[in-house]
């Protein structure tokens, strides 16, 4: 759970560097329901965001305390506020979700809603014509993302379908930690001191160790050693201020090689899937930490899509609060608060190597 003490050992490793995060402790979710999704947005609030638009609401997360509101459901805590939901298992573990769709209205020309053989699809116009398409179940898990080009060809870049019985909820799958074989500084990269083209090669590594089937992005998002499959970027050239998530325009320039490397490979291939990580120093409860952490990475992939055209249906972000700290300590610290990046194409795929560029032809128009 986020701020508890690490307990873990370290994933294995050929080499005998020492890791650079200290892991977490994690144990398999008590109630083993499926996580509640997120309510959808209304469709009158699915509006577009001109570019450029001043962020909307608060930016400091004592704004939210007061408009929390607990529910007991199905054995677990479920925290709502603005925006997100915090579900605190029996174990003591905490998991964060949020609608994504706020991030792809920035800069768009229109957005439909439809109800399609019990799918609901969100499709997001843009000024160039091209469309992506959201595609949700009628519990609001997402089950595909996919972009249309203008002559009406589509590339489905998440097909999020599969699921594994043996998951808990379906979102949590035990793993060992992977075998590390790889110098442990090319598998968790520090941005601040790497140059663009270790950046580059660690976005577009092979996984660590072997995947042996693929995974959906539930238990990709919360399973960690699911996760630590493949190689990260530690992003610790931009840093927050306690108790926020806004990125001041002098931080933002320090995200210009980051965002070089994600175009370069979603270039490369169209389908790739980058998870933008957010984290919190040691300050604070948990469920804070949580929140902070999730509005975090998606400040960041946000930014990256408004600043820097980094496509927004590549990237998706989620919050780990205080669980992965580099500095082990329990008061501020500057280099905890920060986000990550980790391609999970592999994971989602099912693939243990980089994915070349995808073959002729794509899905067929839906």
């Amino acid at each position: 759970m986020p701020g508890s003490p690490s307990s873990a050992p370290p994933p294995g490793r050929a080499q005998n560097a020492p890791p650079t995060v200290a892991p977490a402790f994690q144990r398999a979710p008590a109630v083993a329901a499926p996580l509640p999704a997120i309510p959808p947005p209304a469709a009158a609030t699915l509006k577009p965001i001109a570019p450029n638009a001043a962020p909307q609401g608060p930016q400091r997360i004592e704004d939210f305390r007061a408009q929390r509101r607990e529910v007991q459901e199905g054995g677990r805590t479920v925290i709502m506020e603005p925006g997100r939901l915090i579900i605190r298992d029996p174990s003591g573990q905490e998991f964060v979700r949020h609608e994504e769709m706020d991030r792809f209205r920035y800069g768009a020309r229109d957005i439909r809603t439809e109800e399609v053989g019990g799918e609901n699809r969100t499709i997001v116009i843009r000024p160039d014509g091209s469309e992506i398409i959201t595609v949700t179940g009628r519990d609001g898990e997402l089950l595909r993302r996919i972009r249309r080009d203008r002559e009406g060809r589509e590339i489905i870049i998440i097909d999020n379908t599969y699921r594994d019985p043996r998951a808990v909820g379906g979102f949590y799958i035990d793993l060992p930690p992977p075998v590390v074989r790889i110098p442990y500084d090319h598998y968790i990269v520090d941005a601040s001191d790497a140059p663009p083209e270790l950046i580059y090669d660690t976005m577009m590594a092979p996984p660590v160790d072997r995947i042996e089937r693929r995974y959906s992005l539930d238990e990709i998002r919360y399973s960690p050693n699911v996760r630590m499959l493949m190689p990260s970027i530690d992003v610790n050239t931009i840093n927050f201020d306690i108790g926020s998530w806004e990125i001041s325009p002098d931080q933002a320039a320090k995200l210009q090689v980051i965002a070089d490397g994600l175009n370069r490979a979603i270039q490369r291939n169209p389908r790739e899937v980058f998870l933008i990580e957010g984290h919190t120093d040691a300050t604070g409860n948990d469920t804070d930490n949580l929140s902070l952490s999730d509005r975090r990475a998606e400040a960041a992939a946000e930014l990256l899509t408004q600043q820097f055209g980094v496509p927004a249906e590549n990237l998706t972000s989620q919050g780990y609060g205080s669980q992965y700290l580099k500095e082990q300590t329990s008061g501020p610290s500057r280099i905890n608060r920060r986000v990550t990046v980790r391609r999970i194409t592999p994971l989602l795929n099912g693939s243990n190597a980089s994915l070349p560029p995808p073959p002729p032809g794509y899905a067929p128009r839906r």
